[in-house]
C-alpha cells in the first residue's frame, strides 16, 4: 500500500479528514460551506470541463461488482435541464439494474459548468428498488437551497494534486468529498487503455471507513471506482456511445 492511502485511511479511520475549497490544502483543512454564486461562480458561458463533459446524449455504460453481486449502470446526459438556485442545469439521468436486468436504482442528478470550466452538482433525486420493483428509498436525494444544502464541486477545471472539495453538502445526507491526488496516470479498462488520467480518493463522513478511489479520463468522464478500504465495490467503463 502506497504512503498516501497509508495516511488517508488513518485519516478517515480518526475521523478527521475534510475537504477544503478547490485551491485548499488537502486533508485536514476545512470546507467552507458556500454556495457558487456566492463565491464568484459564474454561468452565463459554461466551458467544457474535459473531465466531467455534459454532452447530451452521450450514454456510458459501466460495470459493477459489489459484494460479490453483478450489476450494470448506464449513465445518460439528457437534452433536460433543471434550474437550481437560479442556474440552469444539465440532468444526467443513471439506472443501475442487477444482473437479472431488475432495477437497483434511478436517479437523476443536477450539474453546471461555470465559466472557467468548474463543474458543480446541485443535487440529485435518487431511489433504490427491492428485487421485486418496489420502492425502497430515497436516501441520498438533496437540492442545493434546499433544508440548507450546499452545491459542490465535482471536478475543478485544472485539476491538481492537492486540490480537496466538497462535492456536496446536506447535513448528514450528503457529505461526498474528494482530493486529487494524481493528474497524469494511465491505466486500462474494458472501454481501452487511457491516458493524462486523474485519480481522486473520495468519501463520506457518513461512511467513516470507506475510502474509493477514482479515475476521470479527458472526454470520458469517471472510467473507474474502486473501493480502497471498507468496501469491495468496483466500477469499470465499457463502453461510450454519442449520439
Amino acid at each position: 500500500m502506497s504512503t498516501i492511502r497509508l495516511i488517508v485511511g488513518a485519516a478517515l479511520a480518526a475521523g478527521v479528514v475534510t475537504a477544503a475549497p478547490v485551491g485548499g490544502g488537502g486533508p485536514g483543512t476545512s470546507a467552507a460551506h458556500v454556495s457558487p454564486p456566492a463565491r464568484g461562480a459564474l454561468f452565463d458561458h459554461p466551458q467544457e470541463n474535459p473531465y466531467f463533459p455534459l454532452r447530451p446524449g452521450t450514454v456510458s455504460r459501466y460495470r459493477v461488482r459489489d459484494d460479490g453481486e453483478r450489476l450494470h449502470e448506464r449513465v445518460t446526459v439528457t437534452d433536460r435541464t433543471r434550474t437550481v438556485l437560479g442556474v440552469r442545469t444539465t440532468v444526467v439521468r443513471d439506472v443501475l439494474r442487477r444482473d437479472d436486468g431488475t432495477l437497483a436504482e434511478r436517479t437523476h442528478d443536477w450539474y453546471a459548468a461555470d465559466d472557467d470550466g468548474n463543474v458543480w452538482y446541485f443535487g440529485e433525486d435518487t431511489a433504490t428498488y427491492d428485487d421485486r420493483g418496489h420502492l425502497e428509498s430515497r436516501e441520498g436525494s438533496w437540492e442545493a437551497g434546499v433544508h440548507g444544502a450546499v452545491a459542490g464541486t465535482i471536478m475543478p477545471a485544472d485539476p491538481q494534486p492537492t486540490d480537496a472539495y466538497r462535492q456536496e453538502y446536506l447535513r448528514e445526507h450528503a457529505e461526498d468529498q474528494a482530493w486529487i491526488v494524481q493528474r497524469h496516470a494511465t491505466g486500462r479498462v474494458p472501454y481501452g487503455r487511457l491516458h493524462d488520467v486523474v485519480r481522486t480518493f473520495e468519501w463520506t463522513r457518513l461512511e467513516p471507513r470507506v475510502l474509493a478511489a477514482k479515475f476521470y479520463a479527458p472526454g470520458l468522464g469517471i472510467v473507474r471506482e474502486q473501493d480502497v478500504a471498507g468496501g469491495t465495490e468496483t466500477v469499470v467503463l465499457v463502453s461510450v456511445r454519442h449520439r
